[in-house]
């Protein structure tokens, strides 16, 4: 995961200390500086503002000119409240820029110091417009977001900086056009960042890479975002299956904040997404923003996560969609865990072999044939893997998954009526699916096994008896893979077994340091599909990106076309 590079100089173990005055001469000599949260009966004089530079005893404006007349040297902070309407003709620059709850800003310290963070209240503290602010790091002295007793917001202890709002400014990092670096003479002129404009309406997804490879494509990454850009990309670049999660109407059981939820992630990253090519990060931080404060899921701005976290917050929560899977045993959910034992004498197992050994040992089957399909590895964390590498499987055939559906006897070929666990070994479920005659030969010799009926459509018996039983696929689309923390994905480009796959990384450069922004990048790999569906392509040497594929794959989407156009 990548992360500012913090400038050693300004570095400071206490916030504090560096929010006194800059020029201690224009100041009373009877002033002083005082905490953050000053006695509730200490009295502060009031000091008229220099013209391109604000001193406060407590921040620096970075912005200079236009700004109010007074400002509270070091305001007493009483009981907050909410802040009013004010009148457009009292709005300052600031509120011109529109920052309120969830806006990302930057507030600057008297020796060249920006912190940035997240708005996360606005009120009045003692007639003055106060913002709350979480910032991005723990700095000593912060709270975590109480103030005079009483709640205003909530997070991490050390975090919250409650300061004066004409001094928060929108973070420069996400803007169109970033601040100029001086110490680089050479930068040229264009530095600046693709524009993100929202898109409303219906867009499809992609059918081909085109000339989206390259940087600055894709979603641009900050702040421990990988886990969200990532898993976004790969659901609704290339393919509609999750579509539905873009244009159901809401329903009188959804949260109140459903249709804001919905059309922040349709109108503001998967439009621009699919029509530009670009989501900048101030768009996705809009949406974690909602997510951490309406979902259960704590830390979505800020901490580290895994994709299982986000869609449990995003599609289990807030949008409410029906679980991509149903099981037999009555229970449903979005992702299936791999649950096996080791296999000592496997050094490259499939995800269909592991996928038909779980199913096997937990004694469940899917109800029906589901539109998506995500599979979680066997690996628990960010460092422990039961295998050291996994091969993904193209085409995944659940056809013994499904409850219900027609299977083959797996001595003859014939339609299978029994199905006995002990004869599959915990291994391919197709292994223990017998015809009659072939159950009492098998069984002839094996006493101790007990076999099952199987569920068969009566209508379909006689002819499935004198044909071949069909067998039902999923298509590998994408494979979410991590490596020290940092989520990537490869994404499928198109339909076929030989369409060409991408690798996507949110945070694959950086343009700057503690003031910079991360640089989204995408690579086209055109021998990879190949690769995945060539029989014995596991015995040659793979192409490039393939090894990260094979060692860090984390989460396999498979889908189903037919099923999905239903849905």
């Amino acid at each position: 995961m990548q992360r500012p590079v913090q400038n050693e100089r300004n570095k400071s173990v206490n916030l504090i200390n560096h929010l006194a005055p800059e020029k201690r001469r224009n100041k009373p000599s009877t002033s002083s500086v005082k905490s953050i949260i000053p006695e509730a009966n200490s009295h502060q004089s009031k000091m008229v503002h220099e013209p391109k530079k604000i001193e406060t005893g407590i921040l620096v404006d970075v912005c200079g000119g236009d700004v109010p007349d007074e400002l509270y040297d070091s305001p007493v902070l009483g009981s907050p409240r909410v802040a009013q309407q004010q009148p457009k003709s009292s709005l300052s620059l600031h509120s011109q820029e529109e920052i309120g709850v969830g806006s990302l800003v930057e507030v600057a310290t008297d020796v060249d110091q920006h912190y940035y963070g997240v708005v996360r209240w606005i009120g009045i503290i003692d007639d003055t417009a106060t913002a709350g602010v979480e910032l991005e790091q723990n700095v000593c002295g912060l709270g975590d977001g109480s103030r005079g007793g009483m709640r205003l917001f909530s997070c991490a202890p050390g975090r919250a900086l409650f300061v004066p709002l004409p001094l928060c400014r929108r973070d420069a990092r996400f803007r169109d056009t970033p601040p100029p670096e001086p110490t680089d003479v050479h930068r040229p002129q264009n530095y600046d960042q693709p524009d993100c404009p929202v898109v409303p309406g219906i867009v499809p997804p992609l059918n081909s890479l085109g000339d989206l490879a390259g940087k600055n494509r894709g979603i641009q990454g900050h702040h421990n975002s990988c886990y969200l850009d990532a898993t976004l990309f790969a659901m609704f670049t290339f393919t509609s299956v999750f579509d539905a999660l873009l244009y159901r109407p809401p329903e009188p059981e959804d949260s109140p904040h459903y249709s804001e939820v919905q059309c922040v992630l349709r109108e503001e990253v998967v439009n621009p997404l699919r029509r530009h090519g670009y989501v900048r990060a101030d768009r996705v931080m809009k949406l974690r923003t909602l997510l951490e404060r309406l979902s259960d899921v704590p830390g979505l701005t800020s901490e580290e996560k895994d994709p299982e976290e986000f869609l449990n917050g995003l599609v289990a929560q807030l949008l409410r969609a029906e679980p991509f899977l149903k099981l037999s045993s009555g229970q449903e959910a979005y992702c299936y865990q791999l649950f096996v034992e080791k296999d000592e004498q496997i050094t490259l197992p499939s995800v269909q072999q592991l996928l038909e050994q779980s199913f096997a040992t937990s004694g469940v089957k899917l109800s029906e044939v589901p539109a998506a399909l995500i599979i979680q590895m066997p690996r628990f964390g960010k460092q422990y893997k039961l295998y050291e590498r996994v091969q993904p499987s193209p085409l995944l055939d659940v056809t013994d998954l499904i409850e219900g559906l027609p299977r083959q006897c797996t001595v003859c070929g014939a339609l299978a009526r029994w199905e006995c666990s002990a004869c599959a070994g915990g291994g391919a479920l197709e292994a223990g699916a017998l015809c009659a005659a072939c159950l009492r030969l098998a069984h002839s010799t094996r006493p101790s096994h007990k076999a099952t009926p199987l569920t068969i459509c009566e209508e379909f018996a006689n002819i499935l008896d004198t044909c071949s039983v069909p067998r039902v696929y999923m298509e590998l689309f994408a494979v979410l893979c991590i490596e020290t923390s940092h989520y990537v994905a490869f994404v499928k480009t198109g339909v076929g077994h030989d369409a060409p796959w991408c690798f996507f990384d949110s945070m694959a450069d950086r343009k700057g340091e503690r003031n910079g922004y991360n640089i989204p990048e995408i690579v086209c790999l055109p021998e990879l599909g190949a690769w995945l569906s060539e029989e014995g392509g596991r015995d040659r040497q793979p192409p490039t990106h393939a090894k990260r594929l094979l060692a860090d794959a984390y989460m396999c989407f498979y889908r189903s076309p037919d099923v999905a156009m239903y849905r």
